[in-house]
């Protein structure tokens, strides 16, 4: 699990773009996101018209997908470059299914009376999770790595394990501890906010990538419908476990840093 101390928050700045950069990197910018939107909103509507899933669906899923596009566009200076490039297109991709599967859970008691929803939200969960990774890959394939595109990543992963552990919750696999898995993140940010350390930057860590790998495998297999309440509480504990330790090697390491990067 990643905890670069990057936050979602820059606008235009006239110092690290030119004008003409600026243009080109934000027409680029609205014209992936607004491909993936379409795309999005059609997947929308095919699942409602194929599930029962309520107009809640459809809300959520929409508005969901506005606020992440939104921030997009607000960090987009973050990139870099000067244009949006393959790496982000894919991450939007995964945005979009994200948020499809925010606006799944709110009908939950549905979700869990239809093996078949059940399966597909599944699958639309899957995509985005082989997906990661192949962002990475084009961002280093084309040299255009970027602050903003790894926390565009990086996000779009913790709001997926948020998503997941609400999801096991809702549908009544596991208890409300499950939810940690997917809070943990945003309350490291948060507690960063008090002691300023912890905003410090770690090395890349293959252990962090591979605990995220974990949370995002147990969670679907928890949520898969032959799972049972007690298998899947077992799988939640230790994949609840294996954060944990993460997160207190990292904090440790981040708190026996002589300074602090801002």
């Amino acid at each position: 699990m990643a905890s670069g101390p990057e936050r979602l928050g820059y606008w235009w700045d006239e110092r690290a773009f030119g004008l003409e950069g600026r243009g080109l990197l934000l027409s680029t910018a609205i014209t992936n996101l607004s491909l993936v939107a379409a795309c999005t909103l059609a997947l929308l509507v095919a699942a409602f018209a194929i599930f029962p899933l309520g107009p809640g669906f459809i809300i959520v899923t929409l508005v969901t997908l506005a606020i992440i596009f939104a921030l997009v566009l607000r960090a987009l200076p973050g990139h870099g470059h000067d244009r949006f490039g393959p790496a982000n297109l894919v991450t939007s991709i995964r945005a979009g299914l994200v948020s499809l599967t925010a606006g799944a859970l709110v009908s939950s008691e549905r979700l869990a009376g239809d093996p078949v929803a059940l399966w597909t939200l599944l699958g639309i969960v899957l995509i985005a999770f082989a997906l990661d990774g192949i962002d990475g890959y084009l961002a280093r394939r084309f040299e255009v790595e970027s602050s903003f595109g790894a926390r565009f990543d990086m996000e779009v992963d913790a709001f997926l394990i948020l998503l997941l552990s609400l999801a096991a919750l809702l549908l009544d696999k596991v208890g409300a501890w499950v939810v940690l898995i997917g809070l943990m993140r945003y309350g490291f940010l948060a507690w960063g906010r008090f002691s300023p350390k912890l905003n410090g930057s770690l090395p890349p860590s293959f252990r962090r990538k591979l605990v995220c790998v974990v949370q995002v495998a147990a969670l679907c297999a928890i949520l898969v419908p032959f799972v049972s309440s007690d298998v899947a509480t077992a799988i939640a504990a230790i994949a609840l476990a294996a954060l944990v330790y993460s997160f207190a090697v990292d904090i440790r390491s981040l708190l026996a840093l002589p300074g602090v990067e801002r």
